[in-house]
């Protein structure tokens, strides 16, 4: 699950010019508060990459980072953007040509100035092959990135589509029309560096230097994340505590416990044993509101039986059908998640509760059967098939088991759980390609819009450690779409294309839908300001005791 870590007609936005003012607020201790008295404590995991903006794919990473950094772009509650470092975006014409221009005085945390160069620089980084970053995929749209996927480039190549005018004004050119491009530009991977970071990039990345409305204290491994407010902050994000705790468990239960003995401020989700009592929970203060968060398991095509030929297609919908996703959420998860009949979550632009083909996301153990026996005459199946999961993610076992039960039931197969310790060693095995079965996977926003579920985890461009399509999912009819998509000049028309490529989806099933996941979390009862943002995060910045 990442974090990942964008609108409502997204593919409008820019068609002719995108051009919000940036404000400016103080960003000092709120009136009446004492400095350091208000610092927010929140259960997190360890991180398992390091503290890189263009070098995580992962929510542990991504929620520490979009605190101490500051793009072009931020996002409000409802996923819509307003400039931050941007004075003004404008785009052409025809949205394949953007021209930004970057407020003045913008300072990184050690007194360096935050410039167009600071964003060009730290961009082409994270898109040059030889760098190795795991988010150069976000980068595929602007002009020059697949000549910087060539093997043994320079290192320090640049986008050829990047242009630094001066300090204050960058000029981006698209390989193809993008109306989407300026709301993607408060993701992380936009995030500028410093200079320092090209000196030793492991070193800042366990204490990063960033721009944004918290600075970064200490990273205790396995331990705590300490951030604190950056007093020299002048944008948009108004910040209501003296900074954020982020606390390291490896058991959501101890966190939740330590919630109601108040020892624990907030936490993201709750664990499957608290799902029927958390919302009257008088020890706590719960919360449950729709989210645009998404679960489904992932069957890499690489894996035995589960190619993209008729015997995999077969066995990954049976699969499907055998999956009782209504009883699950109902009686699992006591209806703080829904069954999934799409590809991207509920909340996002694109969304359709019609798509053709959700008959694959609906149970129905007969056909389940009858597919697994066609797939049986083309290869029989011999073993057992395991589904595996990360331990430390909350209501991750209880989902699996059900799971299993379900196609051992309804498939005859000899099914059980895969147990990973953590999230951490699960991630690493889905970078490296050695996950071994089907396995439960999560994906949460990186910014409100479509081409964020579908492109960035079923593009071929983001296959083979290039981004998130971990099962390495290639269809260049699928390919095609999603480019039509994003040159469309009206969200209608964009997402007439987009649900082309989800009914391919539901064809091939390279992820198979589960469900999509309330926002829900656990605080002690006197925090105030407690929101949750149009990714299923809390807004953190916005919490204070």
């Amino acid at each position: 699950m990442r974090s990942r870590k964008m609108i409502a007609a997204m593919a409008a936005v820019c068609a002719a010019a995108m051009a919000l003012s940036g404000c400016g607020n103080s960003n000092s201790a709120s009136e009446g508060e004492t400095a350091g008295s208000n610092v927010i404590s929140y259960a997190s995991i360890e991180p398992k990459s390091k503290l890189i903006p263009g070098d995580t794919n992962e929510t542990p990473a991504f929620v520490v980072l979009r605190e101490v950094f500051s793009g072009l772009v931020t996002y409000k509650q409802d996923g819509t953007t307003e400039n931050e470092v941007a004075k003004e975006i404008k785009a052409n014409a025809d949205s394949s040509q953007y021209t930004i221009t970057l407020n003045s005085g913008w300072k990184f945390t050690n007194g360096e100035d935050v410039t167009a160069e600071s964003f060009a620089k730290a961009w082409s980084y994270t898109a040059n092959a030889s760098n190795g970053q795991i988010a150069s995929s976000f980068f595929s749209s602007i002009k020059g990135y697949d000549e910087l996927q060539q093997k043994g480039v320079d290192k320090n190549a640049q986008l050829s589509g990047l242009d630094v005018k001066d300090d204050h004004t960058l000029v981006v050119t698209l390989n193809a029309p993008n109306s989407t491009f300026p709301t993607m530009l408060g993701y992380t991977a936009y995030m500028p560096l410093p200079e320092v970071f090209y000196k030793d990039p492991s070193a800042f990345g366990e204490k990063p230097i960033g721009d944004g409305p918290y600075k970064m204290d200490s990273w205790d491994h396995n331990k705590s994340i300490k951030i604190s407010r950056n007093p020299d902050y002048k944008g948009p994000r108004k910040v209501k505590n003296d900074g954020i705790e982020f606390r390291i468990y490896t058991d959501t239960k101890a966190a939740y416990a330590d919630v109601q003995a108040g020892n624990l401020d907030i936490m993201s989700g709750v664990p499957a044993s608290a799902m029927k009592t958390f919302m009257t929970d008088k020890r706590i203060k719960g919360y449950s509101e729709p989210g645009s968060s998404i679960m489904f398991i992932t069957i890499p095509e690489r894996l035995e039986h589960f190619g993209l030929n008729e015997e995999g297609n077969l066995r990954r919908r049976a699969i499907s059908l055998a999956i009782d996703r209504n009883t699950i959420c109902k009686k699992i998860f006591n209806n703080t998640r829904t069954p999934a009949v799409d590809f991207i979550a509920p909340s996002i632009p694109g969304y359709t509760d019609s798509l053709k083909g959700k008959d694959a996301m609906e149970y129905n153990a007969k056909e389940a059967k009858k597919l697994w026996d066609q797939a049986n005459a083309i290869s029989p199946w011999t073993g057992k098939l395991r589904l595996s999961y990360a331990a430390d993610l909350a209501g991750y076992k209880e989902a699996s088991d059900a799971i299993v039960n379900t196609l051992k039931n309804d498939l005859g197969v000899d099914a059980e759980t895969t147990i990973i310790s953590t999230f951490n060693e699960l991630a690493g095995m889905m970078d490296d390609r050695t996950t071994d079965s089907p396995y439960m996977m999560g994906w949460s926003a990186d910014y409100p819009a479509a081409d964020d579920y579908l492109v960035q985890l079923y593009d071929s461009s983001t296959a083979d450690g290039k981004g998130a399509n971990y099962g390495d999912y290639k269809n260049p009819e699928f390919d095609a779409l999603m480019d039509k998509a994003l040159a469309s000049p009206s969200a209608d028309e964009a997402n007439k294309y987009y649900q082309q490529g989800e009914e391919l989806l539901a064809r091939d099933l390279p992820n198979i839908p589960l469900w999509y996941m309330n926002a829900t979390g656990a605080t002690v009862p006197g925090l105030k300001n407690v929101k949750f943002s149009y990714d299923n995060l809390p807004m953190l910045d916005q919490i204070s005791k």
